[in-house]
């Protein structure tokens, strides 16, 4: 499957035809984003055949960049993403999946969110700790 090309930038930002910007990789970043919470649950990549198959399927199917191939989440783990709703931003450059998380966490670590870290601010990076957050559930 492939989507249409980009036209007009006010096409793109005003109109009402899916027209998704892949970068120079062809790929276009994905946020998952918890449905009920808004929590953010993780950042990954997808191809337009990874899209196609995330509309198709319901479910979130990725594009490994360490492995160089689909990934459909929760395959091997158990832990698939039920796919609620797609956003795309003013410039169709990004997506957000609103999804609900199945079979634990959304991390390969088992939290529940891959962003479990904060980066202090007001600090010198040589001097920056990175300090752990709760997981909320």
């Amino acid at each position: 499957m492939s989507f249409p090309t980009p036209g007009p930038k006010q096409e793109l930002e005003q109109g009402l035809t899916f027209t998704p910007k892949f970068d120079q990789y062809g790929l276009i970043p994905a946020i998952a984003q918890d449905h009920q919470t808004g929590q953010v649950l993780m950042l990954a990549y997808m191809t337009a055949e990874a899209l196609a198959k995330t509309l198709e399927l319901g479910q979130a199917v990725y594009y490994s960049r360490s492995r160089q191939e689909l990934w459909h989440k929760g395959a091997t783990s158990g832990q698939y993403q039920i796919v609620h709703q797609i956003l795309t931003d003013c410039d169709q450059d990004a997506l957000i999946l609103r999804i609900e998380q199945l079979g634990g966490g959304a991390c390969h670590t088992g939290a529940n969110s891959c962003f479990y870290r904060a980066v202090p601010l007001g600090q010198t990076p040589e001097n920056s700790k990175l300090t752990p957050v709760s997981d909320p559930d």
